[in-house]
Parts: structure tokens; C-alpha cells; sequence
């Protein structure tokens, strides 16, 4: 297993000492992430704040801005996607590549709300996707060097195309899984 991933911003250091403050923050966290998922991200941070069991001054005193808060969650999402490609890097080099864009699928599904809200140009942008790159791109490779990925394909290529895969509407969870499994075979090297 590799090392920890490092944080992609280092929102630790905004991390309050005190526990009851961390309890806060972390609960915070949690609620936004809730409120933008089900709400998107025009969701009323008074009802986050509500949510988090904290008052509206405690929200902005972690979080002075909107802003900060969807990139706060953000970047909790794509550290969670991130450890997710190191959870299977031990798996044979398709089934770790495959899973991981099982869990990047399921994060662009999640995501597409946060990702229209942010500064494409900003640095926790940047940073972000350069962090998720960076942590697939060894089971992207692992997998072309094994030979079981087409070697004319490229990482972005994939991200791309399973991205544009996720953001079409299905008749059901099966014709999404089918379109799925149709796009892998067609990444499998012959």
C-alpha cells in the first residue's frame, strides 16, 4: 500500500485545536456536503448550519465565504477519490484501474453541481485535478504495461469519456451499467 495522501489544501491548518470546534467544523463539512448533493449549491447555509447542530455565526466564522465552503467539500471529495485509487492499488492491474473509475464515476455523478460553482481558474481547482490525475494516472499505466488497457488510450481520454458517460440520462441503472461495460470492453486491449 502507498503513503497517505497528502492534503490537496491544506484545510487542517483552518482545522480548529479545540474538539467541541472540531466537532463543529468536521460537522459543518458533513452537512454542506449533504444540503449540496440533495440541493445543490445555491443550498441555504442557514440550513446547513442548522443541519450541523452550529449557529450561522459558527458556519461563517469556519467558512466566511460560499466559496470556501464549496471548495472545502470539494476538496474532501477528491481526497476521498484519491484514497480511493490507493485502496485499490493492490488489486491485478484491470480490476484496480476499472475500480477506480467505478468510484471516479460515481464522484462526477455527485459532483456536477459543486464543479459548475467553482473558479475553473482557481488554484484549488488546479490542485484538485491535478491530485486526481496524479492518483490514477500509475493504475492507468499499470494497466497498459500489463497490456489488459489499449495502448493508444490516454488517461484524460477515459476521465472524459466516463464523465460524458455519468452526466447522460439513463432509462435505469441497467442501461447505465450496460453503457458502462460497453465503454470498458472497448478500453480492453485486444
Amino acid at each position: 500500500m502507498s503513503a497517505p495522501t497528502p492534503p490537496i489544501l491544506d484545510i487542517s491548518s483552518r482545522r480548529p485545536h479545540r474538539a467541541d470546534a472540531r466537532r463543529n467544523f468536521d460537522a459543518l463539512l458533513e452537512a454542506a456536503r449533504d444540503a449540496f448533493g440533495k440541493h445543490g449549491t445555491d443550498a441555504s447555509l442557514e440550513d446547513i448550519a442548522k443541519q450541523a447542530n452550529v449557529g450561522i455565526g459558527t458556519l461563517y466564522r469556519n467558512f466566511p465565504t460560499r466559496q470556501d465552503l464549496l471548495e472545502a467539500v470539494y476538496v474532501g471529495e477528491t481526497q476521498e477519490l484519491c484514497r480511493a485509487a490507493q485502496g485499490v492499488a493492490d488489486l491485478e492491474p484491470w480490476e484496480a484501474f476499472t475500480a477506480w473509475l467505478d468510484s471516479f464515476a460515481r464522484y462526477v455523478a455527485t459532483k456536477m453541481a459543486l464543479l459548475q460553482a467553482l473558479n475553473k481558474d482557481s488554484e484549488v481547482f488546479r490542485a484538485c485535478k491535478g491530485a486526481m490525475y496524479g492518483s490514477a494516472l500509475p493504475l492507468f499505466e499499470r494497466a497498459q504495461q500489463d497490456g489488459a488497457l489499449r495502448p493508444d488510450a490516454r488517461l484524460d481520454d477515459v476521465l472524459r469519456m466516463v464523465s460524458g458517460m455519468v452526466s447522460s440520462v439513463y432509462a435505469d441503472d441497467d442501461q447505465r451499467a450496460r453503457v458502462m461495460g460497453i465503454a470498458l470492453d472497448g478500453l480492453r486491449a485486444r
